[in-house]
């Protein structure tokens, strides 16, 4: 008999990403729209990737089983 593999959400896959050392990125939000009334630095801070906060990680482990 063999084990299931489990299934990696997809839509969580394109979204976020995974560092060598575990770390999980994300992008900011507020980029969609709107943009022309902020500030230039602003707009440049929402186009770079931060980490996920501690407390919302171990939601990701279902989310991307092999990449954790």
């Amino acid at each position: 008999m063999t084990k299931v593999k489990m299934k990696t959400k997809r839509a969580a896959a394109k979204r976020f990403k995974v560092t060598a050392t575990g770390k999980i990125l994300r992008m900011r939000g507020a980029r969609g729209h709107n943009r022309t009334k902020k500030a230039k630095r602003t707009i440049r801070a929402f186009d770079k990737m931060v980490e996920v906060a501690p407390a919302d990680r171990h939601r990701f482990k279902q989310l991307l089983p092999y990449s954790l």
